[in-house]
C-alpha cells in the first residue's frame, strides 16, 4: 500500500508540474497574450489562485501517516488550511467563470464549474465534519475524496494538452473535464477500498491450476467419487 501511494503522488507530481509549465506559465510572462483574456477578471484571481495553492499545497501532507502521528496539531492545521482553501477557491472559480460568459464563453461552463463547486464542498465539509467527530475512517474517506475532486483540475489540462484535444472545440474540452469530474470520483473510492480490492483478486500462487484440480490419469478417485 505504501508503494502504491507513493507511485500515485509520483504520477500527481508529474502531472501538476506539467499543468504549471503548459497552462499557467503566463503568470511569469506579462507579455503574454492570455493577461488580455484574464485582465478584465481582475482581482479575482489572486484570492482564488491563494487558495487553491494553499489547498493543493497541504493535501499531500495530510495523507502521511507518520506526519499525522508525531505533529497532530499540525495536521489539524493543514487540515483547516485545506478546508478554508477550497471553501473559497469553489465560489470564486464558479463567479470568475460566469463573469467570463460576457467575453463569450457559453454557460456550459458556468455549469461545470458549479458542478466542481458543489462537489468539493460536499465532499471537504463531510470531511471535516467526520474529523470534528473524530470519526476517523470516515473522515479519510471523504478526504480522499474531496482530494481526488480537486485533482480534476489538473486533471482535464493535463488530458487537454498532451493529447491536443484543448484545440479540437468547446464541445471537446467541456466533454473532457465532464469526464475527468465523473472520474474522480470512481478513483477517489478505488483509493479508499484498495486494500479490499487487492484482497478480492487472489495471487496467482494461492490459485490451483486447472491441472492440478483435475486427477491425474491412473491416480486413485476420492471415494465419494462415483
Amino acid at each position: 500500500m505504501v508503494r502504491a501511494k507513493y507511485a500515485v503522488f509520483a504520477v500527481i507530481a508529474v502531472v501538476t508540474g506539467y499543468v504549471l509549465y503548459h497552462n499557467e506559465r503566463f503568470l511569469i510572462e506579462p507579455d503574454h497574450p492570455l493577461w488580455e483574456h484574464y485582465g478584465s477578471v481582475g482581482w479575482w484571481l489572486v484570492p482564488h489562485g491563494i487558495a487553491g495553492a494553499g489547498a493543493l499545497l497541504m493535501a499531500p501532507l495530510q495523507f502521511s501517516e507518520r506526519l499525522r502521528k508525531r505533529y497532530t496539531r499540525m495536521h489539524r492545521v493543514g487540515g483547516r488550511v485545506y478546508v478554508f482553501g477550497v471553501f473559497a477557491l469553489a465560489p470564486v472559480g464558479a463567479y470568475i467563470q460566469y463573469y467570463e460568459e460576457a467575453l463569450g464563453l457559453p454557460r456550459t461552463f458556468t455549469l461545470l464549474a458549479v458542478v466542481n463547486a458543489v462537489m468539493l464542498y460536499v465532499t471537504t465539509g463531510l470531511a471535516f465534519h467526520f474529523a470534528r467527530q473524530r470519526r476517523i475512517t470516515l473522515h479519510r474517506q471523504w478526504m480522499t475524496r474531496s482530494y481526488a475532486v480537486a485533482l480534476a483540475f489538473f486533471a482535464n489540462r493535463f488530458v487537454l494538452g498532451v493529447t491536443g484535444l484543448e484545440n479540437a472545440g468547446v464541445e471537446m474540452v467541456q466533454a473532457v473535464i465532464w469526464a475527468c469530474l465523473a472520474m474522480s470520483v470512481v478513483l477517489g473510492d478505488v483509493a479508499n477500498d484498495w486494500n479490499e480490492l487487492r484482497r478480492a483478486v487472489p495471487s496467482r500462487a494461492t490459485v490451483p491450476s486447472e491441472s492440478a484440480r483435475k486427477p491425474q490419469s491412473g491416480a486413485p478417485l476420492p471415494a465419494s467419487a462415483p
